[in-house]
């Protein structure tokens, strides 16, 4: 089916681009992907698939770090001006964004999963003359959101081999599951889609990722390595407001405990058994230069090569916080707004990629494993497929960067949607003709 899928990617290439474009335009963060469900739903609806949305996609107890109600309120109604309707928000309101698509040939073969995230970055983008989407005007419509870690190319990736799902259903066996991740970043949206059984008797599971790498288009790795498991946790501080000049001894200070808390996590020592990571990456605290602070929060993550590893760095954590807040007679609470597992892809896999795109065009080379020295929570979906001994991986789809994943200045290659295409439908024939032949 090589040729067939050379066509089809000849056929929708510029539509791929457009796609991603579009979603590049109008970025959402997590929980909030309103615009961007809508238009994955509007692009899907008519195909010969089951559609899912709202909250039989996820769990809405199952979540975590879920946006305030006025922040959610504030995304609704952009979402409604942009001309999504509302009757279709009812049903995704309250940051149940997100949705599958499930195509079932009725006829026996594996169950393949699919993962496409979708979510944007709380990042303003760049406005200068270097920055591409700036110069061919599909920079963020959104003040302070931003595509910066690539995922607009995922979902148009995913929403092309939807396309060519439907157009090809004749020629194929088994069942697919195409999930639209919402909330990826910060480790939110994976564990509730796996709690309301879409990984369920999975077969074989594939997600990806462009970039990681500063790499030529046409490298493609089969399979990520260095998947470190994380925690994200928000730290709530609660002193006493007083007087700055009047009564100072009254108060109890809660922005210096968030302060001295931020310094202090930064001690803990690194454990002998593998890597471990913690960043506190936002401050917020008081209400003005005359009043002693009565409140402080600290967003901050921890990191390791294995969960225990994350286990120790997050429970080294939690008492520095404490202790660091008893000292300044304040009172301190974590809530974990987010988690990611350590898993390993499965090595079989490397081979069933590197034979599925041996005749292609686009891809010169397949490498055996990226590192990806990060956390993903896609990591909950492998783990899931794995424990019922399906096989799982995540393939990186190199690109050159100019500049890295979270910058403001982040952007790829556009060539490189093609190749992660290519290898997706290359990989989903290549296993259903494998199953046909031995049948």
């Amino acid at each position: 089916m090589s040729s067939k899928i050379a066509r089809f990617i000849d056929d929708n290439e510029e539509k791929l681009v457009q796609q991603r474009r579009l979603f590049h335009q109008h970025p959402e963060v997590g929980f909030t992907e309103y615009i961007t469900t809508y238009e994955i739903y509007h692009f899907l609806r008519g195909m010969d698939c089951d559609l899912a949305i709202g909250k039989s996609v996820l769990s809405s107890d199952e979540r975590m770090g879920v946006p305030a109600s006025d922040l959610l309120e504030l995304s609704e109604q952009r979402a409604k001006a942009y001309g999504v309707p509302e009757e279709f928000l009812e049903k995704i309101k309250g940051g149940h964004t997100g949705a599958v698509a499930t195509f079932d040939t009725g006829r026996k073969g594996s169950h393949i999963a699919l993962r496409f995230d979708i979510d944007a970055l709380p990042v303003k983008e760049a406005g200068s003359s270097g920055h591409i989407p700036k110069n061919e005007g599909f920079n963020s419509c959104h003040n302070g959101e931003m595509h910066a870690c690539a995922h607009d190319g995922h979902a148009s990736i995913g929403l092309m081999v939807a396309k060519f799902l439907n157009e090809n259903m004749d020629d194929l066996s088994g069942k697919f599951t195409l999930i639209f991740q919402p909330a990826e970043e910060g480790g939110r949206g994976a564990e509730p889609i796996v709690s309301n059984g879409w990984l369920d008797n999975v077969d074989y599971f594939f997600s990806g990722h462009i970039g990681v790498e500063d790499l030529p288009v046409g490298k493609v790795s089969a399979t990520t390595a260095g998947f470190l498991a994380s925690s994200k946790v928000d730290a709530y501080f609660i002193g006493k407001a007083a007087h700055a000049g009047l009564e100072p001894n009254a108060g109890k200070n809660a922005l210096l405990a968030a302060s001295a808390s931020s310094i202090h996590l930064n001690g803990i020592a690194r454990h002998k058994d593998g890597s471990t990571r913690i960043n506190v990456g936002k401050i917020e605290a008081g209400s003005g230069r005359n009043v002693i602070a009565d409140s402080g929060k600290i967003e901050f993550e921890t990191r390791g090569s294995t969960s225990e590893l994350d286990d120790y760095m997050m429970s080294e954590a939690e008492r520095i916080i404490h202790s660091t807040a008893g000292l300044y007679g304040v009172e301190s609470s974590l809530e974990t707004v987010g988690k990611a597992l350590n898993v390993s892809c499965d090595d079989d896999l490397i081979e069933v990629v590197r034979d599925s795109v041996k005749e292609s065009s686009l891809i010169d080379e397949v490498r055996d494993v990226a590192n990806l020295g990060a956390s993903e929570d896609v990591t909950f979906m492998i783990e899931k497929v794995q424990k019922e001994h399906g096989k799982a991986t995540f393939m990186v789809f190199h690109s050159p960067l100019k500049a890295g994943h979270h910058q403001s200045d982040f952007n790829f290659d556009e060539k490189v949607l093609s190749v992660g295409l290519e290898t997706y439908l290359s990989v989903l024939t290549h296993l259903n003709n494998k199953e046909s032949s031995s049948s």
